[in-house]
């Protein structure tokens, strides 16, 4: 089910916002200080790709310098990534269905908004941080 979900995705909305993510990441190198920022670009752009199967952990060694960073982020490249994202997410609900690949799309508007201390892992936990393995309540 997997693999059928993320060939919709490709197809419908994948491609294009992976070539989104490539761009801001491009723009992102062009300077030293904000490589951090072209790194997590290309992260999120093979995310965008091929979102399913696979989900997005907050690290837990991310500081404030990774909130700084995604302010900086916010203002020179989030933004206008998200409004992408929430745009395809409304057209891909057009159709019944598009409904989840659109719901998809807007919880990634969240990531194109605050991208730095988090990592892509695999949904079947190939590696699921000590934080995530311990339980939510007792």
């Amino acid at each position: 089910m997997r693999t059928i979900g993320n060939v919709l995705w490709f197809l419908l909305a994948g491609w294009w916002l992976a070539l989104a993510y490539l761009v801001a990441g491009v723009l992102a190198c062009v300077l030293v200080v904000t490589i951090p920022f072209g790194i997590a670009a290309f992260r999120l752009a093979g995310y965008a790709v091929w979102p399913f199967g696979r989900r997005v952990v907050v690290a837990g060694d991310a500081g404030l310098p990774s909130i700084i960073g995604n302010v900086l982020w916010i203002v020179l490249f989030g933004w206008e990534l998200a409004v992408l994202h929430v745009i395809a997410g409304l057209l891909l609900m057009v159709t019944i269905v598009g409904i989840p690949l659109g719901v998809a799309s807007l919880k990634l508007a969240l990531l194109a908004l605050v991208p730095l201390g988090t990592r892509v892992v695999d949904a079947d936990g190939a590696w699921v941080p000590e934080y995530e393995r311990r339980p939510a309540y007792r």
